[in-house]
């Protein structure tokens, strides 16, 4: 009986683990939308909250960096379960990264929006930003069902982000070159379009990890193709 205990209460670490996550992960796609919505609209309420609250950010990944630390120390969990705890310590990690990269989209903001007299140029990056918290939706969707498919799909994804971030660069450069009032804030427009795709790359870093609970593998690094074959292979297994 005791033992049936100690089982069904490991069983409700590692739920409240994954509950947690969750809540960091919804957290995190909250800031990023909101440091978006703040750089369009130029609400410098709505900005300087989404940098005030990277600090709930932080203590969310403490505190749970904290708690696997508690579990591995009381239950010396093994196999699946030792996985689950990895990917839970690397997971808060990328949150916590993407909550920077919000904030940073948010000083970005605060900076083009405090004077009226700086020429901002016209760069749309929305529809990258767009995809990046979609991929960062969908790599917690995976990583709440276990799902390899989905997390394959988010890593391919990544190169629609990529292919954002350069196509406004080279915009962004452009205007620089034809009009230097604009360069200030084509630096900071810069700044967070490479902030939109680190989203995108903590987001797949994610759904990566979600391959290496399920599978045992570990796929980063080795490419889409590869990481699609690992998926495959998982799927004829079922």
């Amino acid at each position: 009986m005791n033992l049936e205990h100690t089982v069904k209460q490991f069983d409700a670490d590692l739920e409240g683990l994954r509950t947690r996550v969750l809540a960091m992960g919804g957290l995190v796609e909250q800031q990023v939308i909101f440091a978006m919505d703040g750089l369009e609209s130029g609400d410098m309420a709505l900005i300087e909250r989404v940098i005030a609250n990277d600090r709930q950010v932080n203590r969310h990944e403490v505190e749970l960096d904290e708690a696997c630390n508690h579990v591995i120390a009381r239950r010396q969990p093994a196999a699946v379960d030792l996985r689950m705890i990895m990917t839970v310590v690397k997971t808060i990690t990328d949150l916590e990264r993407i909550g920077d990269e919000a904030k940073k989209i948010a000083k970005m903001a605060r900076d083009i929006h405090a004077s009226d007299t700086r020429m901002v140029p016209r760069v749309d990056l929305r529809p990258p930003a767009d995809i990046a918290v979609g991929m960062l939706r969908k790599a917690l969707d995976a990583f709440a069902r276990l799902d390899v498919t989905a997390s394959a799909e988010v890593v391919r994804q990544d190169r629609e982000v990529d292919a954002g971030y350069k196509a406004a660069m080279r915009q962004l450069i452009t205007f620089m070159m034809e009009d230097p009032r604009t360069i200030s804030s084509s630096l900071d427009l810069l700044f967070v379009a490479r902030a939109i795709e680190r989203v995108g790359d903590h987001a797949k870093n994610i759904s990566e990890y979600v391959v290496y609970l399920v599978k045992g593998r570990d796929v980063r690094h080795i490419g889409l193709a590869a990481m699609e074959k690992e998926v495959a292979q998982q799927m004829d297994n079922l």
